[in-house]
């Protein structure tokens, strides 16, 4: 079963669930994870969407994509979470396994790598909110301008603006830090 672009005249909500889970499970998860750079809450977060995906699919318009409006889910879960009692309570980690690697590499290259993804994901988590989420959508998920737009509910030019203020931020920390 592939998940249709538009609303099929019968929908199994189990096989839908089940379908959402294969092909979005990581990216919520990650997601989720760039916004409270902890895993295990990451997860409980993404389980919340999926259950909330679940117990809403009868309200969704088919107006976006699934996956679009999963991602507005996470998001709104995550914003959520922060502005939470738990949250402030918490105390963050600061390592973010990037979703990039390669096996054909020797190891002390592999270690190199590791280190610097380590470093970069940490400068990246520096970054004001509202900047880390451009910039994670942006080059992690691949999303075009209008897929942020429509996923952060902001304007073009404000993503255009936070996007370009995001990378000379990340530029500046980069150079100071030596990366």
């Amino acid at each position: 079963m592939s998940i249709p672009d538009r609303k099929p005249p019968e929908i199994n909500k189990d096989e839908l669930l089940e379908k959402m889970m294969i092909d979005y499970g990581n990216d919520i998860l990650y997601l989720a994870y760039s916004y409270v750079k902890n895993r295990s809450i990451a997860e409980e977060l993404a389980q919340e969407v999926f259950i909330s995906a679940y117990t809403h699919l009868d309200r969704f318009q088919w107006e976006s994509s699934i996956k679009t409006w999963l991602y507005r889910i996470t998001v709104n879960r995550c914003k959520d979470y922060l502005k939470s009692w738990s949250y402030r309570s918490t105390v963050l980690s600061t390592v973010f396994d990037l979703k990039m690697g390669s096996r054909d590499k020797e190891t002390d290259e592999i270690i190199i790598q590791k280190d610097e993804k380590s470093k970069l994901s940490n400068l990246i988590f520096l970054l004001p909110l509202k900047y880390r989420e451009v910039i994670y959508l942006f080059y992690f998920e691949e999303m075009n301008l209008n897929e942020m737009s429509q996923l952060l509910n902001l304007n073009i030019n404000t993503l255009k603006s936070r996007l370009k203020r995001a990378k000379e931020l990340l530029k500046r920390e980069i150079t100071k830090g030596g990366l």
